[in-house]
């Protein structure tokens, strides 16, 4: 089995790792654009690997459809930690190339439809947003629905913090990139079973998470395809939200509020320019991940309904830690590697004939799902399930 990670920056590598610690790999190519970061990567691998030379490494520029598709066609199966705007161009590769492609992320709005198309058009098999969330977030909540008769809520709740908040906003950029996960538009909730729009950064709600203390949560938005699945078409209410330390919210609504993370360019003496990316540039160097950093990962999701009759609840919880032996961030180890196990599935033909543009909930079921447990906790990453019910005493 031959895996093909496309990226090197925080995420790829940690892919890269745990492909090759299934005994059935037998090579991973770590492939980028730039051979700087791609020679850090490999000096940062070869150390931790048992065979060294299962680690190809190879410079692309994923611009060239031909050189991509080639590339990837070598491959059984591709796991793709990219920015957003080159996601399109690895897809169409992939397409050419048929190969399955796992995206830790997800293209631009605007280019969905015509990649989903192009996907369903020749038979291919993407599976987007296959990371932490979406993805571990949106399969998680599958798992615990089809445990119940009817759900009526949905509560969602994920982030990656720094281990100690420090600097302006007490947050450091863990999934990588220079852009601050910062966004203007509106989030959404789900009410009734149909989404509504609700302000970003709102419906703030603070906790305590053993171990690490005192943490909110705002709306980010409810990932709408889990309405596509039966168990969820009629629910109450449905809440999707990000974690921080206290007080981010409040911060980031400022922001928000004096127009400063507006894409649209506005002229500063005689220059166009965005209002984010001149934030991103000024606080860059406070948020960046340093050599001393560390972080962990919280995730929270919560369903609640009716089994037999009566009031029924469960929760699942993780709380995931920066790796100090193989120095993998935590955001790396449970995105990436989440996205690398089922690119392994994919490859080994665990999911049949399945095609199409596929969320993984949809793929990640039964067996499929057990596996993906079972790997991530030999990995270290461990999920806790909590169960809340009624019963009549007779």
């Amino acid at each position: 089995m031959q895996i093909l990670v496309l990226g090197s920056g925080l995420m790829g590598p940690a892919a890269a790792y745990n492909a090759l610690a299934d005994p059935r790999v037998t090579q991973v190519t770590l492939a980028d654009k730039d051979p700087a970061q791609l020679d850090a990567a490999r000096a940062r691998l070869t150390p931790l690997l048992l065979n060294p030379a299962q680690l190809e490494t190879v410079v692309i520029d994923l611009a060239d459809l031909h050189a991509a598709a080639n590339l990837i066609a070598r491959h059984d199966a591709v796991v793709a930690a990219l920015p957003g705007a080159v996601i399109p161009l690895g897809v169409r590769a992939a397409v050419a190339a048929r190969t399955p492609w796992v995206d830790l992320s997800w293209p631009p709005q605007e280019e969905l439809p015509t990649l989903r198309q192009l996907v369903e058009d020749n038979g291919a098999l993407v599976i987007p947003g296959c990371g932490v969330e979406p993805g571990l977030t949106e399969i998680m909540a599958r798992y615990l629905a089809e445990k119940f008769d009817r759900v009526e809520e949905v509560h969602i709740k994920c982030g990656g913090i720094p281990a100690r908040p420090d600097g302006p906003l007490n947050y450091r950029i863990v999934f990588g990139g220079k852009r601050l996960p910062l966004r203007e538009t509106e989030a959404h909730i789900v009410e009734g079973g149909a989404l509504r729009p609700v302000p970003r950064y709102s419906g703030v709600e603070t906790f305590v998470v053993e171990g690490v203390g005192e943490v909110e949560a705002w709306h980010q938005g409810f990932m709408p395809w889990l309405l596509e699945l039966e168990v969820f078409k009629n629910i109450r209410l449905g809440t999707q939200k990000t974690i921080r330390w206290p007080g981010f919210a409040a911060k980031a609504t400022v922001l928000r509020d004096l127009g400063l993370l507006s894409q649209q360019p506005i002229d500063v003496d005689g220059v166009e320019v965005a209002p984010k990316a001149v934030v991103d540039a000024v606080l860059y160097p406070h948020v960046k991940m340093r050599e001393h950093d560390r972080d962990l990962t919280i995730f929270r999701v919560e369903v609640s309904g009716v089994k037999d009759g009566f009031p029924h609840r469960r929760r699942i919880d993780m709380v995931d830690r920066y790796d100090e032996t193989l120095g993998f961030t935590s955001m790396a180890r449970v995105t990436a590697f989440t996205g690398a196990i089922v690119a392994r599935m994919a490859a080994g033909g665990d999911f049949g004939a399945a095609k199409g543009w596929i969320t993984p909930e949809k793929l990640l079921t039964g067996e499929r799902f057990h596996r993906l447990v079972r790997e991530l906790a030999g990995a270290g990453v461990a999920f806790t399930e909590t169960v809340e019910e009624t019963m009549r005493l007779v």
